[in-house]
């Protein structure tokens, strides 16, 4: 292979450059005029709408933003969703807040107070004293269903 450079094509001078220019700036003198006569009805219709455009742009941008802030990802409807879920879970820690502090004073008692055990042995484990009787009442009886008869179905 042959890597060797060649002479480089004479480049003209800065003279010869400018020369070329200007002899070509009223060839694109006409082809401006050319492209600003054929496109001059738009440009005018442009301009002259060009406040209505203005107007719709804005009213875009506004109805855009409306519904990005309503149903976007962390839009009204999310944040009320996640306010009302926020609302019943406070909700319910409360509610295991009180039972947990029930429980822990139900415990408490059961350390030290000889009248909360009783009562519990009693309800819970149906304990009684020497000569006390317990009753129990029977637990109820479930309902039996009612076989529908043929004059239901007509």
């Amino acid at each position: 292979m042959d890597f060797r450079v060649g002479k480089f094509p004479k480049l003209p001078s800065p003279e010869e450059g400018f020369r070329n220019l200007v002899e070509r700036a009223p060839q694109a003198e006409a082809w401006a005029d050319r492209v600003t006569e054929k496109f001059r009805p738009t440009f005018t219709t442009l301009y002259n709408v060009r406040r209505h455009i203005a107007t719709g742009s804005v009213a875009l941008l506004t109805i855009w933003f409306f519904v990005h802030v309503m149903f976007g990802a962390n839009g009204m409807v999310v944040y009320r969703q996640k306010k009302t879920e926020y609302q019943s879970l406070q909700k319910e820690i409360n509610l295991l807040s009180d039972e947990n502090g029930h429980y822990t004073q139900q415990i408490k008692a059961l350390q030290t107070d000889p009248k909360a055990i009783e009562k519990e042995a009693r309800e819970t484990l149906h304990y009684a004293r020497p000569g006390e009787v317990i009753y129990v009442a029977p637990a109820p009886a479930q309902a039996q269903p009612v076989p529908e008869s043929r004059a239901a179905k007509k």
